[in-house]
């Protein structure tokens, strides 16, 4: 395809992704206070306090006029993107799925199936890991201080982090989609193994937003692990492919005639 091609297929699949993720941030929108009574867990528990007829968070503060309605469009917008993981996903493989043979398209199915889950996963252990984050962070207040937090400002830093897990986790992904069209074996991928940890450790180092070795470690852990799975299956993968090569060429060889007696007479 030409570049404009190109330019003029990718703008189509970002609005196409973008119309997902407005339709499911309807779900978001609907469902605010729940969704902000789970994200407020770490700092102070909104459930309870409306138990106990307070109904507020008082290390929580929302400041502006427009910061409510700001508030509640982040969220919206949140739930949208996890929600509507598996499209955008999709839209994402469609893209490349033209520089693709056909044999590889059939592949989508199988890029989604897998894709969306360790997505979703890498979300929840952000999400877990959220609380530790946190407390790490307030930990450094003086104790002759308050620490009031803006709620947008927390809302950006939570949306940081689970977006960084669920991306990180693709990696494997990623990985095993480039070993099935044949664009890295998996020995080439292992091969520079002492590398690649070194920069996934440096990339959790550099965009986690909290910076504590606990948070970089959460993520950089199972990165490696992730890392060297999808190197193994990769490898299993190649070895597969390897003996259907070396079946199909046996296959194709065209078998020797044996030669005809010579007949004396003629």
């Amino acid at each position: 395809m030409p570049i404009l091609e190109h330019l003029a297929d990718f703008r189509k699949r970002i609005v196409r992704a973008s119309i997902f993720i407005l339709l499911f941030s309807l779900i978001g929108w609907f469902f605010y206070n729940p969704i902000v009574d789970q994200l407020t867990l770490p700092i102070c528990d909104l459930a309870e306090s409306r138990r106990l007829g307070t109904n507020q968070c008082d290390n929580l503060f929302v400041g502006g006029v427009l910061g409510p309605l700001n508030l509640k469009i982040k969220v919206a917008l949140i739930a949208g993107i996890v929600l509507a993981t598996p499209f955008w996903l999709y839209q994402f493989w469609a893209f490349l799925a033209p520089g693709l043979h056909k044999k590889e398209k059939r592949y989508a199915i199988g890029f989604i199936s897998f894709a969306t889950p360790f997505f979703l996963s890498g979300v929840a252990l952000g999400f877990f890991i959220l609380p530790l984050a946190v407390e790490v962070l307030l930990g450094f207040t003086p104790s002759s201080l308050e620490n009031l937090v803006r709620f947008d400002e927390y809302l950006d830093f939570v949306l940081r982090l689970i977006l960084i897990f669920g991306i990180a986790f693709e990696l494997p992904i990623i990985l095993v989609s480039l070993n099935l069209v044949g664009a890295l074996s998996g020995r080439r991928m292992l091969k520079p193994w002492r590398i690649a940890v070194f920069g996934i450790f440096f990339f959790t180092a550099a965009l986690t937003p909290t910076g504590d070795p606990i948070t970089m470690s959460a993520l950089a852990v199972p990165l490696t692990l992730l890392y060297f799975g999808a190197g193994g299956v990769s490898i299993l993968l190649d070895r597969r492919k390897g003996k259907k090569t070396s079946q199909t060429s046996v296959d194709e060889v065209t078998p020797i005639e044996r030669p005809l007696p010579i007949n004396n007479d003629e």
